[in-house]
């Protein structure tokens, strides 16, 4: 079984700057998309930057030139968020995503995943 858990978080002031991780837990051999979604209050959730299954990297028009999402080179099943310029718009419970997972014994589980949640607020 996949399990996505999100890290970093937290209370920030405009202008500032924050950096989510994600860690894919389980017997993964592959994961073809990763990234991040968010939902603030009485808003549907959004993609804010993803690795699609392409290998593209797609950001959310909202945070291009503000934010940047990675993955370890390493260890392809962790994917980053740098974001920086915070906004109080960008207030939201942030996700990690993935999709189409290949198991070690090459089974493929389409998903897609979800982390937990990690809350960012932007305030001053």
């Amino acid at each position: 079984q996949v399990q996505l858990v999100e890290s970093g978080g937290g209370l920030v002031r405009p202008g500032g700057s924050l950096r989510l991780s994600c860690a894919a837990s389980g017997s993964i051999l592959s994961i073809n998309a990763m990234g991040w979604y968010r939902q603030a209050p009485g808003r549907e959730r959004e993609l804010v930057a993803i690795f699609s299954r392409t290998g593209s990297l797609n950001y959310a028009d909202s945070v291009k030139g503000r934010f940047t999402i990675s993955r370890d080179s390493a260890n392809l099943k962790m994917v980053h968020l740098q974001m920086n310029g915070l906004k109080p718009e960008d207030t939201a419970v942030y996700y990690c995503y993935a999709a189409g997972v290949t198991s070690d014994d090459s089974v493929h589980y389409p998903g897609p995943y979800w982390g937990q949640g990690t809350q960012v607020t932007v305030s001053s």
